[in-house]
C-alpha cells in the first residue's frame, strides 16, 4: 500500500460522484457499460461492508438526447416554412425533467439486477439552508446506509432556484461535484471519489511529453501549474469544478480522489490504497516534505502566528475564545459523535477503564468546557503585563513586562477535553501550539482541533494550533529546541521519562499522581469520610485522586475508622494495605506504595503522627497534591509547611488541585517540578518577562555620567 493513501484502511463511508462525461456517450446516449461496471463495484463495496452514497450527473444531458430525438421525429410532419425558422435551444431545465426519471429507472434496474436495493434524493441549493432539513436528511441517509440501501443524489435542476443554474456558482453549491463535497462534509464521508473521464490530474495536457500526473495535489505548488481544458461537453463543471470541490472538502476533513470513471475497477483499487487518480488530502503539503521538514515547518508556522495573535489587541483576542466557546457547542453533537466512536473502538480494543474514562466526554463536558473558556476569556490580559517598575536614572525608566513564552508543544493521552483547555490557555497566553494525543483519542481530537482553529480568524491564522497525527514525527519534534520553547507532556510515568531523556527543550509537568490524605488523631471522622470518599470516588482516573490513606494509629480499632472502611467498600472500593494495616485491617498487602491506581482501589497504611506520615509522603509520594484532615492547627501547620508537595491541603479533597477549581480558567497541566512554574498550570506558567527601557538619550560610558537612583515607581 503506498503511505500516502494509508488512510483508506480506516474508510467506511465513501461517497462517489459520477460526471455526466461517465455516464453518458458523446453524442449524448446512457453509456450502459460503463454504469453497469459502476454499479458492479459499488455492490462489491456494499457486500464488504463499506457504506457507499451515490452523486450523480447525467439527467441534462440524457433530457437533450431525448428532446432533442423528439424535435427531429416531429420535423417530418412540420411544413417546409417552419424548417427554415431559427431552432431554440434547448431549456436546461426541460432537459433535466425529462432525464432525471429516465436516469435513476436505470440506476434502479441495474441495481435491482445486482440485488442491491437504491433510493433516490432530489436537492436544490436552497434545501440546505434549513437546519431541519440537513438534520433529517442526515437521519434518512444514516437509516438507509443502516440496511444497506445506495442513496443516489442529484441536484434538481429542473426546479433550481438561482438565477443561471448553469453558470452561476453562488450559493451552497453550484453543481453536482460541489453538491458531492457538501454532501462528504455533511454525512461525514471518510472518502470522496469525484470520477471523470482523464485518469487523473496532469501537470500540463495529457498528450505533451513533459506531462505527467500528478499523484497527489498540494495546492500552494500545484495552484498555479495545471492548464484546465474546457468544461464537460455534457455537464456544467469539467475539471476545474472538480478541483474546486475537492480542495474545498479536503481542507475541510475529507480525502479526495479523482479517477477515471472509465475504468472497470478504479473505485477498488482506490480503496485497496494504490496510487491511482489524484489525491487530495488535508496533510498533503506536510507528506510532500520530509519528515524533519514536516516538523519544523509545522513549529515554525505556528511561531509566526503566534506572533500575529501577540500584535492584535486583546479585545481580539477575547473574542476568539469566546467564538471557540461557541464552536464548541454549536457542534456539540458532533462532538459527541466522535467522542463516542473513540470510547466504542477503545472497548473493542480492551482499553482499562480508566483509560476509557478518561476517554469519554460525558454529558455537560462540552458545556462546562465552554464555560471554562469564557471564564479565562473575562481575565485580565495576561500579555504585557507591568510586573515592576524602577527608575534606573532620571529619564531613564525600566520596566519588567510579562510575555509568551513562544510555542509549546503538548504529547498528552486519552482525554480530549485536555486538548480544548490547552488550546484556550494558548490563545489567551498569546502561545503558539502544538498537539499530539493518543491514539485512542483520534477522533475526538480532530473534531475537536477543526472546531477551535475554525473559530480562529485568518489574521492571525489557523497554523497557531497544529495538530500531530503521527508518533513519529515527536522525535523530530524534540529536537526543535530553537523554535520550540516549551514541552508538557501529559500521561504515564512512561511517558514523561522518555521525553525528558529525548529533549533538550524545557519539559514541565509531572510523572505520576500519587496523593495522600493523611488523617489525624484529631480529625473530625464525619469531615476526614467526606474528604476520603470524593477524593477517591469523584473521579478515580484524575491525577488528583487520593491513591493512599495514611491513618494515624491511635484511630485504629475506632467506630470512625471502621466506618470509613465500610463506606469504601460499600462504594465499590478496593483496598490493598501497607505492612502495617494489611494485618491490623485484614486486607491483601499492597505490591508498592508508589503506584497510582487510576482505580477504584487505594492503599491504607498506619502511621505513629504527623512526622512519619510526612516522611512517607517524601519517600513514597510524586510531590503533587497532599492532604490532612486535623482539628489541630498546630499538627496542621506542621504539615502545610513541611509536605514538600506542589500543593498541601488541610480539610479539603485533592480533587480541588486543578486549574479551574484555582480560578486559573483552565490548565495545561500539572507540574511537579520547582522551576518556572509547580502545581496547576494556567495562564501566568505559560508566561515569561521581558524588560522594557525607556530613556532620553543616554549612554553608559563607562558608566561616568550616569546617576543611578533605583528607585522603584508605582505600577
Amino acid at each position: 500500500m503506498d503511505p500516502t493513501r494509508a488512510f483508506v484502511k480506516d474508510v467506511k463511508r465513501v461517497i462517489i460522484k459520477v460526471g455526466t462525461a461517465v455516464v453518458t456517450r458523446t453524442e449524448g446516449r446512457l453509456a450502459l457499460g460503463r454504469l453497469g461496471a459502476l454499479c458492479e463495484q459499488v455492490k462489491e463495496l456494499n457486500s464488504q461492508g463499506f457504506e457507499v452514497i451515490l452523486v450523480t450527473s447525467g439527467a441534462v444531458g440524457v433530457g437533450r438526447q431525448r428532446l432533442r430525438y423528439r424535435r427531429l421525429l416531429n420535423s417530418r410532419f412540420c411544413s417546409f416554412a417552419d424548417l427554415q425558422k431559427p431552432q431554440l435551444e434547448l431549456d436546461g431545465k426541460a432537459c433535466a425533467a425529462v432525464g432525471q426519471s429516465g436516469l435513476m429507472a436505470l440506476y434502479d434496474c441495474l441495481f435491482s439486477l445486482l440485488d442491491v436495493p437504491s433510493s433516490q434524493f432530489l436537492v436544490t441549493d436552497s434545501d440546505f439552508k434549513h437546519p431541519d432539513f440537513r438534520m433529517q436528511l442526515i437521519q434518512t441517509v444514516n437509516s438507509l446506509l443502516a440496511l444497506r440501501v445506495i442513496p443516489v443524489f442529484n441536484e434538481n435542476d429542473a426546479i433550481s432556484s438561482r438565477k443561471a443554474p448553469y453558470e452561476d456558482s453562488s450559493g451552497i453549491f453550484w453543481d453536482n461535484d460541489s453538491l458531492a463535497a457538501l454532501l462528504a462534509l455533511e454525512l461525514k464521508a471518510d472518502l470522496l471519489v469525484l470520477l471523470s473521464d482523464v485518469e487523473a490530474l496532469y501537470s500540463a495536457p495529457p498528450g505533451e511529453p513533459h506531462s505527467k500526473i500528478i499523484h497527489t495535489y498540494i495546492k500552494d505548488r500545484h495552484q498555479g501549474e495545471i492548464t484546465f481544458g474546457d468544461k464537460s461537453r455534457l455537464g456544467r463543471g469539467g475539471m476545474t469544478a472538480k478541483v474546486k470541490s475537492a480542495v474545498y472538502a479536503a481542507s475541510a476533513g475529507t480525502p479526495v480522489v479523482i479517477i477515471s470513471g472509465f475504468a472497470t475497477d478504479s473505485i477498488i483499487k482506490v480503496l485497496q490504497g494504490e496510487r491511482i487518480g489524484t489525491l487530495f488530502h488535508q496533510d498533503a503539503h506536510l507528506w510532500a516534505l520530509p519528515k524533519e521538514v514536516r516538523a519544523r515547518e509545522m513549529a515554525v508556522s505556528s511561531r509566526e502566528c503566534s506572533r500575529r495573535l501577540q500584535s492584535i489587541s486583546s479585545e481580539d483576542r477575547r473574542k476568539i475564545l469566546l467564538d471557540i466557546a461557541d464552536a464548541l457547542e454549536a457542534n456539540e453533537k458532533l462532538i459527541r459523535i466522535e467522542n463516542e466512536a473513540d470510547v466504542a473502538s477503545a472497548h473493542l480494543a480492551g482499553y482499562e477503564k480508566s483509560l476509557i474514562s478518561r476517554l469519554t466526554l460525558k454529558p455537560g463536558k462540552i458545556s462546562s468546557l465552554a464555560k471554562s473558556i469564557r471564564i479565562l476569556a473575562d481575565i485580565e490580559d495576561p500579555i504585557g503585563y507591568v510586573l515592576k517598575r524602577t527608575e534606573l536614572a532620571d529619564g531613564l525608566v525600566l520596566e519588567k513586562t510579562s510575555c509568551p513564552l513562544g510555542v509549546l508543544l503538548i504529547v498528552f493521552e486519552s482525554r480530549p477535553d485536555a486538548l480544548v483547555q490547552i488550546a484556550s490557555l494558548a490563545v489567551r497566553s498569546g502561545n503558539g501550539l502544538l498537539l499530539k494525543g493518543g491514539k485512542e483519542a483520534m477522533r475526538s481530537n480532530a473534531i475537536l482541533h477543526k472546531v477551535i482553529t475554525g473559530a480562529i480568524p485568518d489574521t492571525v491564522g489557523e497554523k497557531l494550533i497544529g495538530l500531530v497525527t503521527s508518533r513519529d514525527e515527536i522525535p523530530d519534534l524534540l529536537k526543535l529546541d530553537d523554535v520550540i520553547d516549551l514541552v508538557i507532556p501529559r500521561g504515564s510515568n512512561k511517558l514523561v521519562t522518555q521525553i525528558k531523556e529525548s529533549t533538550k527543550i524545557p519539559v514541565l509537568g509531572h510523572a505520576d499522581g500519587i496523593c495522600h490524605v493523611y488523617i489525624d488523631k484529631s480529625a473530625d471522622m464525619d469531615m476526614a469520610k467526606r474528604i476520603v470518599l470524593d477524593a477517591k470516588i469523584d473521579y478515580p482516573a484524575a491525577c488528583n485522586a487520593m491513591e493512599t490513606i495514611l491513618i494515624h494509629k491511635d484511630l485504629l480499632k475506632t467506630k470512625g475508622l471502621n466506618d470509613l472502611i465500610v463506606q469504601l467498600r460499600g462504594q465499590g472500593v478496593t483496598l490493598y494495605g501497607g505492612p502495617r494495616a494489611s494485618i491490623e485491617l485484614d486486607i491483601p498487602q499492597a505490591h508498592s506504595f508508589h503506584h497510582e491506581y487510576n482505580s477504584m482501589a487505594c492503599t491504607i497504611e498506619i502511621v505513629d503522627d504527623v512526622h512519619a506520615a510526612i516522611d512517607h509522603i517524601h519517600r513514597h509520594g510524586s510531590a503533587h497534591t497532599d492532604c490532612i484532615v486535623a482539628k489541630d492547627l498546630d499538627v496542621a501547620g506542621i504539615f502545610l509547611r513541611q509536605v514538600d508537595s506542589a500543593a498541601a491541603f488541610h480539610n479539603a479533597s485533592t480533587r480541588f488541585c486543578d486549574g479551574a477549581r484555582f480560578g486559573l480558567g483552565a490548565e495545561v497541566g500539572i507540574s511537579t517540578g520547582r522551576i518556572h512554574a509547580r502545581g496547576p498550570v494556567g495562564v501566568e506558567g505559560l508566561l515569561t518577562t521581558r524588560w522594557i527601557l525607556r530613556g532620553s538619550g543616554q549612554v553608559v560610558d563607562g558608566d561616568k555620567g550616569v546617576i543611578y537612583t533605583h528607585k522603584n515607581l508605582p505600577l
